[in-house]
C-alpha cells in the first residue's frame, strides 16, 4: 500500500512539473499579451489607396504608398483585428460586431479600386506601345 502511495505521488509530481517552460520570467506561457500576431502579408496596390488616412505631418514622415508589408494583429481581449502598415503605422481595425464607429475602421474607403487603377495601367501601356 505504502509503495502504490508513493510511486502515485512521484507520478503526480511528475505530471504537475510538465509544460513549465524555461525558469526565465514570461517565457513559455501561453498568454504572451494582449496582442497576437496573425502574420506579415505584402501591400497590396489597393493599400495606398486607402481613403481618409492620416495625412503625413512632415515631408520625411512615412505614407500608406511607402509601406512594403501589412501587419495583421488580434486583440485577444476584445477580438478585434488591425491590420497596419510597417511603415507609416497606419491601422485598420476589423470588428464588423462592434456598435461603435472607430475612425478608420473596416471596410474601408478608397481613392481608385482596382478596376480604375487596372484601366489606367491598360491605357499607359497602350499609349506607351503606340508611341514605340
Amino acid at each position: 500500500m505504502k509503495r502504490s502511495l508513493i510511486l502515485v505521488l512521484g507520478l503526480t509530481s511528475c505530471l504537475a512539473a510538465c509544460d513549465q517552460g524555461p525558469s526565465s520570467p514570461g517565457a513559455g506561457r501561453k498568454d504572451q499579451g494582449r496582442y497576437s500576431g496573425i502574420g506579415i502579408y505584402e501591400a497590396g496596390r489597393l493599400w495606398a489607396q486607402t481613403k481618409g488616412a492620416p495625412a503625413a505631418t512632415a515631408n520625411d514622415t512615412a505614407r500608406l504608398e511607402d509601406d512594403e508589408h501589412v501587419i495583421v494583429i488580434v486583440d485577444t481581449h476584445s477580438g478585434e483585428v488591425r491590420q497596419c502598415g510597417d511603415h507609416s503605422g497606419i491601422c485598420v481595425a476589423m470588428k464588423p460586431w462592434s456598435n461603435g464607429n472607430p475612425l478608420f475602421a473596416a471596410p474601408v474607403r478608397l481613392e481608385k479600386h482596382a478596376s480604375e487603377l487596372d484601366a489606367e495601367a491598360a491605357k499607359e501601356l497602350e499609349t506607351s506601345n503606340r508611341s514605340n
